[in-house]
């Protein structure tokens, strides 16, 4: 019971504007468009789709469209916009009589300068945008989810679109067309390697310092946090264990194993040696 009453809250937060109308602008693309909603002039951005590119005008751009070639499986990485390009005009015509658009004006994050907002399209034939984009192989089921107008939750909707994406690659429609099916699990692979580097990267890198090598008999209490896997306590010890000889040193101090030393030795130094008694 507590699932339905929170899955009608959340779809009577919608609000459905009728009879909108595209409005042409350059920067439009499969998923991110211009209308006009009676005096009401907005930029949405689909939930649960994600078109290719139709530029490279930033680094930003660029990586994304290395991530969505592989998730197509492309090799020729410049098809993306190519594809990106005819999404853009699937969606003109798609939209070329009035529709209907469902939002809770949820921000949508981007580069415009005009805020987005978040939304779901019914077509003047009645068939939502984003899950005709999937299906005719111009979209992938990727990006920011809720529960549907009609109370499907995000996660059902999600997987609706998941078979559809893979109807659309069975069928080699739209951007499938140009995949390299024996390179496709290849291509993946790379790319949640490198999200994975990332997210590690930032993981280790968040709330600290840039790690530099530092040196065990000078360095302060930050500095030494800034070296993974040691925090305030650990520091703490290692300052009151002075002076220190050479790294291996570092096992005299209580919370630190051969197994935590092997992971700090790249960051440290004992380069000012401790004077002779």
């Amino acid at each position: 019971m507590f699932f339905w009453l929170v899955a009608g809250a959340l779809a009577a937060d919608w609000q459905t504007l009728p009879d909108c109308r595209l409005v042409q602008n350059p920067s439009n693309d499969g998923d991110s468009f211009h209308i006009q909603a009676g005096e009401r002039a907005l930029l949405i951005r689909l939930y649960f789709v994600d078109c290719p590119e139709t530029s490279a005008a930033t680094d930003a751009d660029a990586k994304r469209i290395r991530e969505q070639a592989r998730h197509f499986g492309l090799t020729n990485m410049t098809r993306v916009v190519y594809y990106g390009r005819e999404a853009q005009d699937l969606v003109a015509r798609l939209l070329a009589k009035p529709f209907t658009v469902h939002t809770a004006f949820a921000t949508a994050l981007g580069r415009s300068s005009v805020p987005r907002i978040y939304a779901m399209v019914t077509t003047s034939d009645g068939k939502d945008l984003g899950a005709e984009l999937v299906e005719l192989g111009y979209a992938r089921a990727f990006g920011t989810k809720r529960t549907t107008p009609d109370g499907t939750t995000g996660e059902a909707f999600a997987a609706r679109l998941q078979d559809l994406e893979t109807q659309a690659m069975i069928k080699r429609v739209g951007v499938w067309s140009e995949t390299a099916p024996d390179l496709l699990a290849e291509l993946r692979e790379e790319q949640r390697r490198e999200e994975s580097e990332l997210h590690e990267l930032r993981k280790t890198l968040q709330g600290k310092e840039p790690t530099a090598i530092v040196d065990l008999n000078t360095a302060t209490s930050r500095q030494l946090q800034s070296i993974p896997g040691i925090g305030p306590v650990l520091a703490a010890r290692i300052m009151e264990k002075r002076p220190y000889r050479r790294v291996d040193d570092l096992l005299r101090v209580t919370g630190i194993s051969e197994r935590l030393l092997e992971k700090v030795r790249p960051h440290v130094t004992v380069a000012t040696a401790p004077a002779p008694k």
